[in-house]
């Protein structure tokens, strides 16, 4: 990657000096060396980003912010993201892109619709622009890439995220579960269906929650996330859906999510974002995203989840699986090269 040092050029043996200080950010130096075998020091990571891993929040997170959070299901937190941590992310999103892992759901829905007779999820908004044609924006998705980059692992374990979600979550120490890659190309017709996080999750407990960091201005015409305030409380499962149509995966538990535009009584809300906002929602709360409606503008955004002290491994019927989860057992706790701790509190 250009401008990014080899990260294997400085190795100890595994397993020392990889555990966090307390009140620290555990870092690339372990996320990343956990799994790939190495204990990467600390003049490597300082090599790769220079000021940011030493840098303290760009503010605290208010009692109000974590009340709206346990409140609403979710939070927007204005001025947290350093935009130099924005800057280093935006080759390895192209990297990611290009990756032969990340899915592309617009294909994938047309595939669905011609195959199995699904009904792809389109925004009107879209063709009422006139930016839709065919072979226009894409909808592109990948998870799992701080397993194979050493960007994503820093971003997840090094950026001020880790801290925020503990603060959010009232943890005192951060797991990360996985990070997605979600990007809407200018044009991009596909709608997100609402869905759960939790649905996909082989996990329970009360403190898991995914961080949403936008790299461009993000409003609903380009595709902001909507969420169903409160439905974190409603002590609903819902199945897991693939995304750009409402179509669950088998043989999942629980309910079929309906459809938002007909639930009259659900108190949607999304935030029109710039670059250092986030949002920060529940793994249970109720979310959805429309198309990009904009004929220039991209919608990147990179998604973190996270889990704090009360989440345990748990097996959901049908939600995928990862093959680093393979060794973690029903109860678990969540300490596992897989699932690394990458913040402990003081």
């Amino acid at each position: 990657m250009p401008g990014w040092p080899d990260l294997r050029a400085d190795v100890d043996q595994p397993g020392r000096g990889c555990r966090p200080g307390r009140g620290t950010n555990l870092g690339v130096a372990s996320v990343y060396s956990r799994n790939h075998g190495v204990c990467l020091r600390a003049p490597v990571l300082s090599a790769m980003i220079p000021v940011m891993a030493a840098a303290p929040l760009m503010r605290s997170i208010t009692d109000d912010e974590v009340e709206s959070f346990w409140r609403d299901g979710v939070v927007c937190l204005r001025r947290v993201m350093p935009i130099e941590w924005l800057e280093c992310m935006a080759d390895p999103i192209e990297v990611a892109l290009a990756d032969p892992l990340t899915a592309d759901l617009s294909q994938m829905g047309a595939d669905l619709a011609a195959g199995a007779g699904a009904t792809v999820l389109i925004d009107e908004a879209v063709d009422v622009a006139g930016v839709r044609s065919p072979g226009s924006g894409r909808f592109r998705a990948g998870t799992d890439h701080w397993q194979r980059d050493p960007a994503f692992a820093a971003f997840a374990g090094d950026s001020p995220l880790p801290r925020i979600v503990a603060r959010l979550l009232g943890s005192t120490k951060i797991n990360l579960y996985e990070d997605s890659v979600l990007v809407k190309e200018p044009g991009t017709p596909e709608r997100t269906a609402f869905h759960q996080d939790m649905a996909y999750f082989h996990v329970e407990g009360t403190q898991v929650c995914t961080a949403w960091v936008p790299l461009d201005p993000v409003t609903p015409s380009t595709g902001a996330l909507e969420f169903a305030r409160g439905s974190h409380r409603w002590e609903r499962t819902f199945r897991p859906n693939l995304f750009v149509t409402t179509m669950a995966l088998p043989d999942t538990e629980g309910e079929d999510v309906p459809d938002a535009r007909t639930q009259r009584d659900w108190d949607l809300v999304s935030f029109d974002t710039e670059p250092g906002d986030i949002t920060v929602h529940h793994a249970r709360t109720v979310h959805g995203a429309g198309g990009n409606a904009s004929a220039t503008a991209r919608r990147r955004a990179i998604s973190v989840r996270y889990t704090g002290d009360d989440a345990r491994f748990r097996h959901r019927r049908g939600a995928p699986s990862k093959a680093h989860h393979g060794s973690m057992g029903e109860g678990d706790v969540l300490d596992h090269e897989g699932c690394p701790v990458v913040f402990v509190d003081g």
